[in-house]
């Protein structure tokens, strides 16, 4: 998996190439905590569930039908996060939803079950270059430092370079007649 804090990246680049005010700073702060969420799974581990369990690591909680489930509570909620209905639920949807797609672009682990509940079958992207990222204290190491520097290049540096692009490319937003 890529780290906790590289899992942020994806909503905060959508907001950063979104028009300023059209995400809320809630609706930010939610879609931030979505994109981490699925990784609570690693108390799998504490509670003796296997890695390869529909319930370990990688598995329901980095499926779509969870990102979906995020957008539903979102849709839900969207009066609190200040946020029209399909929206949030939207929002929801593609923040919780970057966080397998990044974790099956990683060298490591078993994949992740995209397709829970109707396979068990852990999947892989074709293309893996983000190094795997050590769980707990193991962070603080080497390996994580390697792993920071994997994110950097292959996360944190396209999104910013596509945001970048995104913003030259726009129209600059016509001026109010007062």
């Amino acid at each position: 998996m890529p780290s906790i804090l590289t899992h942020a990246a994806v909503p905060l680049a959508m907001w950063c190439a979104s028009e300023r005010g059209r995400i809320s700073p809630r609706l930010l702060c939610v879609g931030i905590f979505a994109a981490m969420l699925p990784d609570a799974d690693v108390l799998a581990f504490v509670l003796r569930i296997p890695y390869a369990d529909a319930f370990g690591h990688r598995g329901a909680s980095h499926s779509l039908m969870f990102a979906l489930a995020c957008a539903l509570l979102a849709a839900l909620l969207h009066k609190p996060l200040q946020a029209r209905v399909t929206q949030a639920a939207v929002w929801v949807f593609l923040c919780a939803a970057s966080h397998p797609l990044l974790d099956a672009m990683t060298n490591g682990g078993l994949g992740v079950a995209l397709a829970w509940p109707w396979q068990d079958a852990r999947y892989f992207a074709p293309w893996r270059p983000i190094q795997v990222s050590p769980i707990g204290a193991g962070f603080f190491s080497g390996r994580g430092l390697a792993t920071l520097g994997s994110e950097l290049r292959w996360v944190w540096m396209p999104l910013a370079l596509a945001v970048a692009a995104w913003k030259v490319i726009q129209r600059p937003a016509p001026a109010r007649l007062q």
